[in-house]
């Protein structure tokens, strides 16, 4: 199924999966688990719990190692039972949602005794980037600047936040891991070069091994955060 994923895709899945680590024997909740990839993925060997809401993404629902799918939003997320889940996956999806710091507490409320929480979001400074690197859009990189929001072709009004802001929304998440994802792919125009799978390969090798030092992590479009329950 990777392979058929666009070049960004897959390879931004691929290094998520790495830095989350291998996981078997869990239970699991993805959050906003759009297609199912990363739900299908690691259900292979755990107990996972997908939760998504756009009819559109699930028409397109990957489904081969049999997770549980719910259909909804924060308020099937309220439903479920508490401290249940082992991990919670939550990847790009707080920047659209009204309800982030509800659906925070709901994790929080969610997860296990020392539970992990996987958080993947939008850094404004790799944003800026992106818009004056590759698409010279210099009015949308000074209003980044300006500290507005900007906008995803697919989802809408991107709303920005710190990675700070998770432990101020509920202090009783520890952050143990910050990684950079996206730092250096998407520069590279080659269009072809990208559909090389040993070009794939070294390009994942050096996004991971500079993935946790903070000078290429001020650029990277996307950050990984990984969070612990406090016990």
């Amino acid at each position: 199924m990777l392979n058929q994923l666009p070049t960004w895709e897959k390879l931004a899945k691929e290094i998520i999966w790495q830095q989350i680590g291998k996981i078997k024997g869990k239970t699991i909740l993805d959050f906003g688990s759009g297609t199912g990839i990363t739900a299908d993925y690691f259900a292979a060997n755990n107990q996972v719990t997908a939760l998504e809401s756009s009819v559109d993404m699930l028409a397109q629902q990957v489904n081969k190692n049999g997770y549980r799918q719910i259909v909804g939003s924060t308020d099937e997320l309220k439903k479920l039972t508490s401290d249940s889940f082992d991990y919670i996956f939550c990847h790009n999806v707080l920047e659209y949602a009204d309800d982030r710091e509800i659906i925070v507490g709901e994790f929080y409320r969610l997860l296990k005794k020392n539970g992990k929480l996987s958080i993947v979001k939008h850094n404004r400074n790799g944003r800026v980037m992106q818009m004056v690197v590759l698409l010279n859009n210099f009015d949308e990189a000074n209003n980044l600047l300006d500290g507005h929001n900007s906008k995803a072709q697919r989802f809408g009004t991107i709303n920005y936040y710190d990675d700070s802001d998770i432990t101020k929304w509920c202090d009783g998440f520890v952050l143990q891991y910050t990684y950079g994802l996206r730092t250096f792919w998407d520069l590279q125009q080659n269009q072809e070069i990208q559909k090389d799978e040993e070009w794939q390969k070294k390009m994942i090798d050096i996004e991971m091994r500079v993935s946790q030092n903070p000078d290429f992590q001020w650029i990277a479009f996307f950050h990984h955060l990984i969070f612990e329950k406090r016990g």
